[in-house]
């Protein structure tokens, strides 16, 4: 126990000091790789965002846990200035710290993160089995050949690979939760938005890895794999319980890449939250894995909202490109329509602006938004992730506007562009349809201003800035 590991999370506003960063950002990933090693090393967690430390503060910091080992997690490219800028600080504290990058910033950019003379190790992929071993050898000099793991030797990069996957999640702890003032992470929101909790405090879940799924510009696939693993209906319960016991719970936001792909084990689960009396919302929704059974049995469970990922109202951009087996719009229509009817309410997700999309295209997707009359409607810009076939597809066709860097993407424009549309054309239509397919009806405006836990006056706010965000991008 006398080796100290630090497990990090960025101040992301080191990106850019004047950005006004709203992400809600429960460091679980962390948590949980302190659990698998806490119990051979004292660990301590930094979640220098939350706490919104500046460089210095985070200095003094790492000056006082005086680690032998640091690791730093970032979600994503977006906020990856922010790994390199940690581990050139926590370097400047004492050049002989290890430290190892993970999560999906690192995972999605080997070379990129491992190249930076400030990072000793890289895990790629799930790191709870793999961590401990990497700890392990650095502590004891012995040699490592665990898949997943990236170092430099002699001047080259060795390494190759993931981390293997996990195949019994019930084998993995409870997340370290006490090493975080989870309290003060639950008991908050820092952003008003359909997807926010619906009672405080809350808990986010999650219940299963992986999605048997190819969508075109996912990059889960690549992250943690194709293979769906799923923790057992009585070990999520169990978590459940838990979290009620120990923090009071009151709601839970189940973010699973594809909670519904084992059809009873999420009967078995939901047939527990019967009888737990929690509200619970979940916010990747296979709408083709849907039906009246399971939305019947949503409601009676306490589930409030659904997020549902449609992305196109046409079938040739649906199945063609985006690779999503959704079969009849007619029947997106009734299940929207019966969830609604039973009290849940309804977002739904469309993207627009694929390599071979016509502009005819997305606009009788946008008239199937229209048309679906979800509850709250969002719209996207195609965004090319790296190692997604979306990426692949639009660099081989040139469609990548000039300058396309993962690390600047803003999700509000496009990166893609082809003779049918613009980045900007694209900008200017999704603020303005987001706008007026969700706020035209007034009733409709109250129900999503409650959903939000906000007042009309301030979505009205919130519509203008959107506005105004179009007006500064373009200039």
């Amino acid at each position: 126990m006398d080796k100290k590991i630090v497990l990090v999370v960025p101040n992301f506003r080191w990106r850019n000091s004047m950005e006004n960063i709203l992400w809600h950002y429960i460091p679980y990933g962390l948590c949980m790789l302190a659990a698998v090693v806490e119990n051979q090393y004292k660990v301590k967690i930094i979640d220098a965002y939350k706490e919104n430390l500046s460089e210095q503060d985070f200095i003094r910091k790492i000056e006082a846990a005086k680690p032998d080992v640091v690791g730093i997690t970032v979600l994503m490219d977006y906020f990856g200035q922010t790994m390199h800028k940690a581990a050139e600080l926590v370097k400047f504290v004492n050049s002989n710290i290890k430290i190892i990058a993970g999560g999906v910033y690192a995972t999605t950019n080997i070379d990129k993160v491992i190249a930076d003379t400030n990072i000793d190790y890289l895990i790629a992929g799930e790191g709870e089995h793999t961590f401990p071993i990497l700890l392990k050898h650095i502590f004891e000099k012995n040699k490592i050949e665990e898949e997943g793991v990236y170092y430099k030797s002699k001047g080259l990069v060795v390494g190759t690979g993931r981390c293997k996957l996990i195949e019994n999640l019930d084998e993995l702890p409870l997340p370290a939760y006490h090493l975080i003032n989870l309290e003060e992470y639950i008991s908050e929101v820092s952003r008003n938005s359909t997807d926010r909790p619906s009672k405080l405090p809350y808990a986010e879940v999650f219940t299963s890895r992986g999605c048997p799924y190819h969508c075109c510009f996912c990059q889960v696939n690549y992250i943690i794999g194709r293979k769906f693993r799923a923790r057992s209906a009585s070990n999520v319960l169990a978590e459940i319980d838990w979290l009620i016991e120990k923090y009071k719970i009151k709601s839970v936001i189940f973010l699973d890449d594809n909670f519904l792909i084992d059809k009873q084990r999420a009967i078995d689960i939901m047939n527990g939250l019967l009888e737990r009396n929690l509200e619970w919302k979940m916010i990747a929704t296979a709408v083709f894995l849907l039906d009246d059974e399971l939305l019947e049995l949503m409601s009676k469970s306490g589930c409030k909202y659904i997020d549902i990922a449609v992305e196109s109202g046409t079938y040739r951009i649906l199945h063609e490109v985006i690779h999503k087996p959704i079969k009849s719009f007619e029947r997106v229509i009734e299940l929207v329509r019966k969830a609604q009817a039973l009290g849940i309410f309804v977002a739904a997700n469309f993207i627009v602006g694929f390599p071979t999309e016509t502009w005819n295209e997305i606009r009788s997707s946008l008239e199937f938004a229209e048309k679906l009359n979800a509850d709250y409607t969002k719209i996207f810009n195609a965004i090319p992730l790296p190692h997604t076939e979306l990426y692949e597809e639009a660099n081989r066709l040139g469609c990548l506007i000039d300058g396309y860097n993962s690390e600047n993407i803003d999700w509000k424009a496009g990166f893609i562009q082809t003779n049918e549309f613009s980045a900007a054309d694209l900008l200017i239509l999704r603020a303005y349809e987001w706008d007026r397919i969700n706020f035209t009806d007034s009733e409709k405006r109250i129900k999503i201003a409650k959903m939000m836990n906000t007042t009309e006056v301030e979505l009205k706010k919130i519509r203008q800035n959107t506005r105004d965000s179009v007006k500064k991008i373009l200039g």
